[in-house]
């Protein structure tokens, strides 16, 4: 009796489940490997609009099974985020662990095109309180892969000029 009861719960459950879907790309004038290294290095969230620390050692490489902790910018609470899959200079995959009735996966993938380096950011939502944690958290995720991107460029400009670049510059200028 037990066993039928849960699988009808189970089906029932499945039938309200809700998935939200979203990608940002970003064009970059810095190379794969650059991205890259921003990409996995887990200790420097300071270009995320929406995590202020994690409790990675500084020089971890992120490899699929690895949990940790981060501190988001908004409220006291650690959340915990693992590291789904990963494929060096292209694809880093991660499952947030918030809050139980959510699912969300994180995708950041890079690749060298005609144009420069292709930044893609997808955001998977999953759960019956996606449509709620996807409105307030919509603002931010659309500054994610503009902010990694502006982040990197930064920094190869000034390391190489010794200046900081202006947010209205841009690869396609002239």
């Amino acid at each position: 009796m037990q066993d039928w009861l849960s699988k009808f719960i189970r089906r029932k459950r499945r039938r309200f489940q809700v998935s939200l879907v979203q990608t940002y790309r970003e064009i970059s004038s810095a190379s794969v490997d650059e991205l890259w290294q921003k990409v996995v290095d887990l200790t420097d969230v300071s270009w995320h609009p929406l995590l202020k620390s994690t409790n990675v050692p500084h020089g971890l490489v992120p490899k699929p099974g690895l949990i940790f902790q981060a501190m988001t910018r908004f409220w006291p609470i650690p959340i915990r985020i693992f590291v789904e899959s990963v494929n060096p200079r292209e694809l880093l995959s991660i499952r947030v662990l918030a809050i139980p009735g959510i699912e969300e996966r994180v995708t950041y993938q890079v690749e060298s095109t005609v144009c420069g380096t292709c930044l893609s950011y997808s955001v998977t939502l999953r759960g019956w309180l996606s449509p709620l944690i996807w409105s307030l958290s919509r603002p931010y995720a659309d500054r994610v892969a503009r902010s990694l991107v502006e982040a990197v460029e930064g920094a190869t400009l000034q390391a190489v000029s010794g200046k900081k670049k202006s947010l209205s510059d841009s690869c396609f200028d002239f």
